[in-house]
């Protein structure tokens, strides 16, 4: 597990680590097209893979995508099957570009709640890039950051179950190992697309410490200049972790945080 940003100073970067984003804005983008929302949701895959290849070209190291939330199984069933089938599609469809180009695969949640066919493509996708290390794709499915921390939580205690007469020795160093991303460092900057501005039960443990960036533009829209223009926000925060800008000043603590 990465430093955690509440217990120490993560390494900082002019370009960010790792960017989380939660893909916003599929069905009112066609809806103001007068098309229906499949329509918005395909245009969507688009966006991924511009992203992704942005990011790999841009030298970061993790990107995290919120494809389907826990609370989604609250959608119609028509636009739920229609995600399903979407997600069956790219996953055959990318993988081999996934492999060529050196990004591996991961997939994060409760999946025992997809078909087996989706469970399998997943295992083989991931096995499949699993040797790759030029980008670390994410794509969180089936996931909420609530269910993650009690996952981990069960996880810990049927590892340790004397935790559960002495809890006063549960720490969070203890806890971090067996969140579902325990692989990657905390995101450096969030993405929401789609004009809301709220994190939706995603990744609330590991965003303790992430910028926020909102922006108005659907995802279907999102391209490699809207990231560039969310990457110059992240440039412009000062990112203190708990510390005052006089410190940051300092010299041992310029060459630690890179500049």
């Amino acid at each position: 597990m990465a430093l955690s940003s509440t217990l120490g100073v993560p390494r900082t970067d002019a370009v960010p680590r790792h960017v989380a984003i939660i893909m916003d804005g599929n069905g009112r983008w066609a809806t103001q097209r007068f098309l229906p929302r499949v329509a918005g949701h395909k245009k969507g895959v688009d966006a991924v893979r511009a992203v992704v290849e942005a990011c790999a070209a841009r030298g970061v190291e993790y990107l995290t995508l919120f494809a389907f939330s826990s609370e989604n199984w609250r959608r119609p069933a028509d636009e739920v099957t229609l995600l399903m089938r979407l997600f069956v599609h790219a996953l055959e469809r990318e993988v081999a570009r996934l492999a060529r180009n050196g990004i591996k695969l991961k997939v994060v949640g409760d999946i025992s709640a997809f078909e087996p066919r989706l469970r399998e493509l997943i295992a083989d996708v991931e096995a499949r890039t699993s040797g790759n290390d030029r980008l670390t794709l994410t794509i969180a499915a089936n996931y909420g950051g609530r269910w993650d921390i009690l996952e981990a939580t069960r996880r810990l205690l049927a590892a340790r179950p004397d935790l559960a007469a002495h809890p006063e020795q549960l720490d969070e160093a203890m806890l971090s190992p067996y969140l579902s991303m325990a692989y990657a460092p905390e995101p450096d900057l969030f993405i929401r697309t789609g004009g809301e501005k709220r994190i939706s039960n995603f990744l609330i443990w590991q965003l303790a410490y992430t910028e926020l960036y909102f922006t108005d533009c659907f995802w279907p829209d999102f391209d490699a200049e809207q990231l560039d223009l969310a990457c110059k926000s992240y440039r412009s925060r000062e990112r203190r972790f708990g510390r005052t800008s006089a410190q940051l000043k300092a010299p041992a603590d310029v060459s630690s945080n890179g500049g």
